[in-house]
């Protein structure tokens, strides 16, 4: 037990290390993130969770390696898909690209303490409630589903009771200014309309775990590999938004490809102790189904109008 609570303590240590180092000293100054460093930003958030697997393969074996691995993916690509919903919040609120790369970084402090949560609180349920993982597996299929046949997501933060609290109880300044979330004016505390993007981005991120989280409880019951990869996913969403923000029409057959591993995640959550699905075979179709959604897409942007 001590054993595994040094391990949780020094992984968010890490963690809330890269995070200080990010911020702190490598975007110390607010500016304009540009494609180029994005990408580079994005292939060392990849090169470290790699390293990272690497590290679960030789401390815990194959089995949790791939865990990890497929987990890691998983979250990953369901992240592509909520950069969509990023891209419509940072519209919506007109944001100036100056300030969209702290919004998402503090937003990631805050998407730490609710993974941990949701995963703690999922691992707990499967283990005293086993029945609750047909639940989950339903929920998947129904997600899949709804996924492949709905219309884009729409934001309409106007309309959310958290958010029309906020505003009912706190003033709200009309100017962003310089991007602080707060500012003192005679003697009164104003939000800017940054505060209001960041609240609207950790109240989605809940709707993000709600799907993602049953997930990846398919792929690995162990609450570290779970929490881990999907930590490891959410570093690397930042640089991956700036990254692909203009290149979002690249992506259009993903939500296919995300619907059928979804439901191919809650048939395999509600047959697993009929039959069991070994890890490999999973990541495997993982992998298979986002090449071919990706493939399509790039080849549907290749054909002429």
């Amino acid at each position: 037990m001590s054993h595994q609570i040094f391990l949780w303590i020094a992984f968010n240590l890490f963690i809330l290390g890269m995070l200080i180092l990010d911020l702190g000293v490598f975007h110390r100054k607010q500016h304009e993130v540009k494609v180029r460093e994005a990408l580079l930003w994005c292939a060392f958030w990849v090169s470290l969770a790699l390293l990272f697997n690497v590290g679960v393969y030789v401390w815990k074996g194959k089995e949790l390696a791939l865990q990890f691995f497929a987990g890691y993916l998983l979250e990953e690509s369901l992240s592509v898909d909520n950069l969509f919903v990023f891209l419509q919040i940072f519209t919506y609120f007109r944001v100036p690209a100056l300030f969209q790369y702290s919004v998402l970084f503090w937003g990631i402090l805050g998407v730490i303490i609710l993974r941990a949560v949701f995963i703690v609180s999922g691992v707990v349920l499967i283990q005293k409630l086993h029945w609750i993982i047909y639940i989950f597996g339903a929920f998947l299929i129904l997600t899949g589903i709804k996924m492949s046949f709905g219309g884009e997501k729409e934001i309409k933060p106007e309309k959310n009771p958290v958010i029309r609290l906020f505003r009912k109880f706190f003033p709200v300044k009309a100017s962003y200014d310089q991007g602080k979330f707060f500012v003192k004016e005679n003697g009164r505390v104003w939000a800017t309309p940054l505060f209001i993007v960041l609240l609207t981005i950790e109240l989605t991120d809940v709707l993000f775990a709600i799907d993602s989280i049953p997930a990846v409880l398919a792929i690995s019951k162990d609450p570290f590999i779970v929490y881990s990869s999907n930590l490891f996913a959410v570093l690397g969403l930042r640089s991956l938004y700036f990254a692909l923000a203009g290149m979002m029409g690249l992506f259009h057959y993903l939500k296919y490809g995300l619907s059928v591993i979804l439901i191919f995640i809650g048939i395999k959550m509600l047959i697993e102790s009929l039959v069991p699905i070994p890890i490999s075979i999973s990541l495997g179709i993982i992998v298979a189904v986002l090449g071919v959604s990706i493939l399509a897409s790039i080849f549907r942007k290749k054909l002429p109008a």
